[in-house]
């Protein structure tokens, strides 16, 4: 008997009762725990990974004394009665350039012309700056101005000292935080691994861009939105080919992923009678919830088969887009070791206005203009409710209306 003689006969099944989404957040954020795989990387391409030990130095930073100005190292208390008017006289012994080192010991009455980061010679203990200084037609520098001990002298371990610790487990490498690292001499530094998150999309009509459209048949848009999300906030996409709706090939689909950290299934989780997330999650592994009383987006599956966490996305490019965003980059950045993704949000009035469902909490997608939130929201199916938009605002589940004028909240893309 064929899968689809299985279900000729199944009716609509109807989500009728949903949980409201900060609870479905909750579930799951409850359910996954961060990787803890770990793997040497080059420092090269550790931007935007996570420490999985922490960094102590080994030695100092800067190792040596060094100029922080070009001009002349000098023992300061020649330089104390120095002016335009009296300059002091020094005799100058040698140049020293970055990549050098100093020759000589300095003594009274003695300087050496020196260029910024370069190692300061024994005995002096300041720099004066080129610019208050003059030569003298037999070679001798004279110093307008006085200097103080330590003047404009990276003192060795003045960044860091050895035996700090300069980064923990867990930290974020930032450009900075590598500029850290580099400063050490760390050509390679041991990171959490990035969580694998298979994609599966379901649907008889959905083929992918660069093919030519059949009747009935669209492009799967999940996949790449799906896929940039997953790459931005810490993990590694995995495309596997689309699944056609029948129960043997979604079971076969998910037994060749199951090894992932993550399962996204985009489609198949509403109530018509081949979407069949539901029966494949209830067949391999267990529901914790079907329905969330969000708009758009309300049918959306959450559960495991063994350890692997499955997220069952709406087919619908908005709804899933705008669930990714509230369910999938939480749940995934805490698998990823990554501190908790912070929108950037400003304030406007509404241009119009906005009317939600009473007892969905409801996200609206708006552009800005003239400095005011106008709709961008089409419907659930078209793409452009997202990509023309600048942001979402929220409407909660107790809020019916939002007047024009009112100031709301713009969480920004």
């Amino acid at each position: 008997m064929t899968d689809t003689k299985q279900h000729s006969d199944t009716k609509m099944r109807p989500i009728r009762d949903t949980i409201p989404i900060a609870e479905a957040l909750e579930l799951i954020l409850s359910a996954v725990l961060p990787v803890t795989r770990t793997s040497p990387v080059e420092l090269i391409d550790a931007h935007r990974r996570v420490l999985s030990s922490s960094i102590t130095a080994k030695q100092d930073v800067p190792p040596f004394n060094r100029a922080a100005m070009d001009g002349f190292a000098v023992i300061a208390e020649d330089t104390f009665n120095a002016s335009r008017q009296k300059p002091q006289l020094l005799r100058c012994v040698e140049a020293v350039h970055t990549g050098n080192v100093p020759t000589k010991v300095l003594s009274q009455r003695e300087c050496t012309e020196i260029a910024t980061g370069a190692p300061m010679p024994d005995g002096a203990n300041a720099v004066v700056m080129v610019e208050e200084t003059a030569r003298t037609s037999d070679g001798d520098i004279q110093v307008f101005t006085p200097v103080y001990p330590n003047q404009h002298v990276g003192q060795r371990g003045a960044d860091i000292s050895h035996g700090e610790v300069i980064l923990n487990t867990g930290d974020f490498l930032t450009p900075s935080r590598l500029g850290s690292l580099a400063a050490l001499g760390l050509a390679n530094v041991d990171v959490f691994d990035r969580p694998n998150v298979a994609i599966l999309s379901t649907g008889n009509e959905i083929i992918q861009p660069g093919q030519s459209l059949g009747p009935g048949q669209i492009y799967d848009i999940n996949r790449f939105t799906l896929g940039a999300v997953i790459r931005e906030h810490g993990g590694v996409a995995m495309n596997y080919p689309t699944v056609v709706d029948t129960l043997p090939s979604l079971a076969a689909a998910v037994d060749a992923c199951i090894d992932s950290d993550i399962l996204v299934f985009s489609g198949g989780s509403s109530v018509g009678e081949r979407d069949l997330t539901l029966d494949v999650l209830e067949q391999k592994g267990t529901v914790v919830f079907h329905g969330i009383a969000v708009k758009p987006g309300k049918p959306t599956i959450f559960g495991h088969i063994d350890d692997t966490p499955v997220l069952g996305m709406p087919g619908y490019p908005t709804s899933c887009l705008s669930n990714a965003y509230m369910l999938l980059i939480p749940m995934l950045r805490k698998m990823a070791n990554l501190p908790a993704n912070q929108m950037r949000i400003i304030e406007v009035r509404a241009a119009q206005r906005f009317v939600s469902t009473t007892g969905r909490h409801q996200f609206f997608t708006v552009r800005i203009e003239n400095g005011k939130a106008v709709a961008a929201f089409k419907a659930s199916g078209d793409i452009t409710s997202m990509s023309q938009a600048d942001g979402f605002i929220e409407i909660g589940a107790q809020t019916d209306i939002v007047e024009q004028g009112e100031t709301v909240e713009v969480k920004l893309f």
